[in-house]
């Protein structure tokens, strides 16, 4: 009995660790397989939001190293290039204070990007998308820090996107 559970455990083991869905090797789209190096220059900001660019630029970077699916690189050694546009900041209230619905005690902070990954060979679009990072952010008594907070949390959430948009291809 000692014997054939001896054989049969390793078997069985074998045969349900297979079903489980995981795989070896990367997981880049099929599309982007040729790419390993991108170059990351400082986003363009349409808004009228100071220095958000470098901000969404630099959240955008640090998903990308956490990552690892690609090496971050000058435009010179790169594979291709990641260029995008910071569109839309939106700020709003997402809760008002109990007795006076004019006062914000809650704030949302959206952010919209549109980007798309180019070819440093041909220059052709390999991937291209538009993402939205947003924050709810508690204010307190002093609003500008508060508010500034919010946009590098909706800034890191876009980073997350777009960096898993561009590794995983969703």
């Amino acid at each position: 009995m000692t014997t054939l559970l001896r054989l049969c455990l390793p078997l069985a083991a074998a045969l349900l660790t297979s079903c489980a869905g995981y795989q070896l090797g990367g997981v880049k789209p099929a599309h982007l397989a040729e790419v390993t190096r991108i170059a990351v220059p400082t986003f363009k900001n349409n808004t009228l939001e100071p220095r958000l660019a470098v901000l969404v630029t630099n959240a955008v970077i640090k998903q990308l190293q956490a990552d690892g699916t690609y090496q971050i690189v000058s435009k010179d050694d790169a594979d291709a290039v990641l260029e995008a546009e910071i569109n839309y900041v939106d700020r709003g209230q997402f809760r008002a204070v109990r007795n006076n619905v004019l006062r914000t005690s809650q704030l949302l902070v959206r952010l919209r990007t549109s980007y798309r990954l180019v070819s440093t060979a041909d220059g052709t679009s390999l991937h291209r998308g538009q993402v939205i990072g947003e924050s709810y952010i508690v204010l307190d008594p002093n609003w500008q820090i508060s508010e500034r907070q919010g946009m590098e949390d909706a800034a890191q959430r876009l980073g997350v996107t777009m960096a898993s948009e561009i590794s995983e291809g969703w």
